[in-house]
């Protein structure tokens, strides 16, 4: 494993049975978006919550099973807070999975969303968006964890949900 981080590494053991097959490519997805992250924003106090939110952000697409998967994501880490007596954080981690699709900037209290926002965005466009960011940063990350099929694995469940619901195809968006 090319990297690691002992709070990604901790949870995401805890989801290897739900994920499956995917592991690896939800995984390095994960590593990618948390370390845009901290290319973005290189204040120490805020990596735990760009960890956690890294993990839970995509994880109700095997928990519940759905690509309608905020509210399954927000809830498997509001557990996972409580659960580790972090409940300070769960609005804050809570807003950066709700937000992580926002189609524009985010502007609210936490500072925090709009930086995952932009990595998560960095990470599903390929590394096309990259915000005046480094591109070069943003290669050696991909390079360093490989895609996997993660995009295809994507666009599989997004046509897959297009003709389940055709006025509805990307549930995870939000204005």
């Amino acid at each position: 494993m090319a990297y690691n981080d002992h709070t990604i590494e901790t949870i995401l053991n805890n989801f290897s049975s739900t994920l499956g097959s995917d592991y690896e490519k939800y995984r390095n997805h994960v590593y990618r978006v948390f370390l845009n992250c901290k290319m973005i924003d290189n204040n120490y106090y805020n990596e735990w919550k760009y960890a956690v939110a890294a993990v839970f952000h995509d994880i109700g697409i095997w928990t519940d099973n759905t690509i309608d998967y905020l509210k399954p994501s927000m809830e498997q880490a509001k557990i996972y807070l409580i659960r580790e007596n972090k409940q300070s954080y769960i609005d804050e981690v809570i807003q950066m999975i709700y937000w992580h699709h926002k189609r524009s900037s985010y502007k609210g209290e936490y500072a925090t969303v709009e930086v995952f926002r932009k990595a998560d965005y960095i990470d599903v466009s390929l590394g096309l968006l990259t915000f005046g960011y480094s591109s070069k940063e943003i290669s050696k990350t991909r390079k360093l964890l490989p895609n996997k099929g993660f995009h295809v694995f994507l666009i599989k469940r997004i046509v897959k949900n297009l003709f389940k619901h055709p006025f509805n195809p990307l549930p995870m968006f939000t204005k």
